[in-house]
């Protein structure tokens, strides 16, 4: 006799199969037979989790299309069925699977648009410390160069080839202007959450050299030598009294 565990697992296996032709054996005849009712719930799951992906990734949803999204989640939803019982979890390596998704070949910018939206929600439900600025003041200036930053839990760092910024603003509802210039060059993203609302920054090549080593777990000295390597004019003062203020720095070490 199969254990618990094993019918559990033959039944999640036969929900994603990529045919989506199995069915646990398992499953109870009633008014209708045991396959049309496992259909029934495998596509409800499916359902379920295309809308947790649209909720998650409406600019790329209005890029491609409804029908070409819904079609895009199915695959993905075969290849990377949920690890974790809460949704906010889910569809986090959707810009991966954009990049190597043939058919989106064409739009090689989707996939950093999808990181941006994954941005958004992690940074939206993030929790968001407070930084100590006693606790900071109470260092001696000696230790300064050797004192590491967190990049806060409530912020990312977003580097593209593309305008992500105007793609984003394009396509959001009521957007007055949806024209945008994929040859108008990169940017660099700082996305924070002030109080509710989540807001984006652009970062001059100094302010992200020094927030991306942060967060590699770089000392203040080496992440302002790799500043300071990336614009010569870098202002460490102002940039770490700015980043504190918007909180996306949290406290030194």
């Amino acid at each position: 006799m199969p254990t618990l565990r094993d019918l559990q697992r033959d039944f999640v296996a036969a929900v994603f199969d990529a045919a989506g032709e199995r069915f646990p054996g398992e499953v109870r005849h009633g008014r209708f037979g045991g396959a049309r009712l496992f259909q029934v719930y495998r596509n409800n799951v499916f359902l379920s989790l295309t809308g947790a992906l649209a909720a998650v990734y409406p600019v790329v949803r209005r890029l491609v299309g409804e029908g070409f999204f819904d079609y895009l989640a199915d695959s993905f939803i075969r290849a990377h069925r949920p690890g974790s019982g809460n949704l906010h979890d889910f569809g986090v390596e959707l810009a991966e699977f954009l990049a190597g998704f043939p058919a989106c070949a064409p739009h090689p910018y989707l996939a950093d648009v999808a990181r941006l939206e994954w941005a958004y929600h992690r940074v939206f439900h993030a929790a968001a410390p407070a930084f100590d600025l006693a606790a900071l003041g109470a260092v001696p200036p000696e230790r300064y160069g050797a004192l590491r930053f967190d990049l806060s839990p409530a912020a990312r760092l977003i580097a593209s080839d593309y305008p992500l910024l105007a793609i984003w603003r394009a396509n959001q509802p009521g957007a007055d202007d949806t024209t945008v210039d994929l040859g108008a060059g990169g940017e660099r993203l700082l996305v924070f959450r002030r109080a509710l609302e989540v807001e984006f920054k652009l970062l001059d090549p100094g302010e992200y050299a020094l927030l991306d080593a942060l967060r590699d777990g770089a000392t203040l000295e080496q992440a302002s030598e790799r500043a300071l390597e990336a614009a010569a004019d870098f202002d460490l003062a102002r940039c770490l009294q700015q980043q504190v203020a918007l909180g996306a720095l949290t406290n030194a070490i």
